[in-house]
């Protein structure tokens, strides 16, 4: 999956304060996102990310 920094991150299920986008601040083995909502950061593994990805939107789309 073709996932950069910087690209808005929409989930299957939202953060507990209600918000479904997350900011990618790294990508690698390990990717670290940023809830939009509330400004919390979240470190998770690649995997478990990839999967409750429903949508990528990237800067230049808009």
């Amino acid at each position: 999956m073709d996932v950069r920094v910087g690209d808005i991150l929409e989930m299957k299920k939202p953060h507990p304060c209600g918000s479904k986008e997350f900011e990618v601040l790294r990508v690698g083995m390990d990717f670290k996102i940023r809830c939009k909502g509330c400004g919390h950061e979240v470190m998770a593994a690649r995997g478990k990310i990839e999967r409750n990805i429903k949508k990528i939107i990237r800067e230049e789309d808009h």
